[in-house]
C-alpha cells in the first residue's frame, strides 16, 4: 500500500499516511482539525538501459557513404588478390 503525505494548511503539521488506493484523502488534521492537503515530491526512479526512449525502438538507418566504400574497397582487394 501507498504512503501518502500530508501537510495542515493552518498549523503546519506535516505526516505521513498508509492508505490503500480506494481509501478517501484525509482532510482533517489529527493535531488542530485544520485543513489537510497531500503533499507530492518527485519520485526517484531512474530508467537505465535501452527501450525507454522513442528513438530506441528505430532501426538506425545504414550510411551508404560508409557501407558502399566499404564493400568497395574489400571486393577490390579480394580480386587483387584472387588474380596472384
Amino acid at each position: 500500500m501507498p504512503t501518502y503525505q500530508y501537510a495542515c494548511t493552518e498549523c503546519g503539521h506535516a505526516f505521513e499516511q498508509v492508505q490503500s488506493f480506494s481509501d478517501a484523502s484525509l482532510t482533517v488534521c489529527p493535531s488542530c482539525g485544520g485543513r489537510l492537503r497531500k503533499v507530492f515530491s518527485a519520485v526517484g526512479v531512474t530508467f537505465k538501459g535501452s527501450g525507454f526512449y522513442k528513438t530506441d525502438s528505430v532501426a538506425k538507418p545504414a550510411s551508404s557513404e560508409s557501407a558502399s566504400s566499404s564493400s568497395s574497397s574489400s571486393s577490390s582487394s579480394s580480386s587483387s588478390s584472387s588474380s596472384d
